[in-house]
């Protein structure tokens, strides 16, 4: 009886939320254009992503900095590419916190790190986006913005992976892998696809001769940002993964299908998901 109320009362909590938060028609269809990530989706899952969006609205608390105004626009757009992820997944990945954080453009980040010595620095760089461990997520708001799928760059896409890194701790490159929805995927099957293309990633990139280094750089689909930390690869390559689908799939085909299997999503329609 306890379990049919608990179900009952979770789902007029959510039918309330649907109407409180509920986007509007011509504001959902300015996102849908603006942002080419949404177009592999059918009219379906377009409305699911529209429910998981105003869903996520209604847990998170928005807030800017720097006098940026916070507008309906901002806040359906992030909402909307931040759902896109978990579209075949749950919501629930993204519980634990309540905050983003948006700024007019890249803000500051201050660290202490330490040396293979033991020596601690205090270090600062600029940063397009942060994700906290239990805390934040941190966007620029115009780096928000450059989603036009001219290149595998997704600032959102690539701070919400990270969210989901870290469901079972340290974000480590290794994401959640619940069997409900992976039954074909385990920890090894993971490890031997994705550490393998990490390690051959780096080495690749160790491999660039300095003077070449800008061209790489403008050449290469990943960003050799993804060398910094397996949890950065595993962020960007969810970015491409979205964002240039069939480019990915054509340069990194294994990888292409081991992220596709885990997000339960086939951007670029190989038949990815196809056991």
């Amino acid at each position: 009886m306890a379990n049919l109320f608990t179900r009952w009362f979770g789902a007029q909590r959510r039918e309330r939320a649907l109407r409180k938060y509920a986007i509007d028609d011509a504001l959902w269809q300015r996102t849908l254009a603006a942002y080419p990530c949404f177009g592999h989706l059918g009219a379906q899952d377009l409305a699911r992503l529209r429910e998981s969006a105003s869903l996520f609205i209604a847990q998170k608390e928005f807030s800017t900095a720097h006098d940026l105004e916070l507008t309906d626009q901002m806040i359906v757009a992030i909402a909307a590419q931040a759902c896109l992820p978990v579209l075949n997944l749950d919501l629930d990945l993204y519980r634990g916190w309540v905050g983003v954080i948006v700024y007019p453009g890249e803000f500051v980040i201050r660290k202490t790190v330490e040396d293979e010595d033991g020596v601690v620095h205090e270090v600062e760089h600029d940063a397009s986006g942060e994700a906290w461990e239990g805390g934040p997520v941190v966007l620029s708001w115009e780096d928000a913005q450059m989603s036009d799928g001219s290149e595998a760059y997704n600032v959102v896409i690539h701070e919400f992976a990270h969210k989901i890194d870290m469901v079972t701790g340290i974000a480590d490159g290794h994401p959640p892998l619940f069997r409900r929805w992976h039954a074909p995927l385990d920890t090894t099957t993971w490890a031997d696809i994705f550490d393998n293309a990490y390690d051959h990633f780096c080495a690749r990139v160790d491999a660039v001769p300095e003077r070449r280094w800008n061209r790489f750089e403008r050449e290469s689909l990943i960003d050799p940002y993804a060398t910094d930390h397996p949890s950065e690869f595993f962020a960007v390559c969810s970015e491409a993964l979205f964002v240039t689908p069939k480019a990915f799939e054509a340069e990194y085909p294994e990888l292409y299908r081991l992220l596709a299997r885990y997000y339960r999503q086939d951007p670029a329609g190989v038949g990815a998901l196809v056991a």
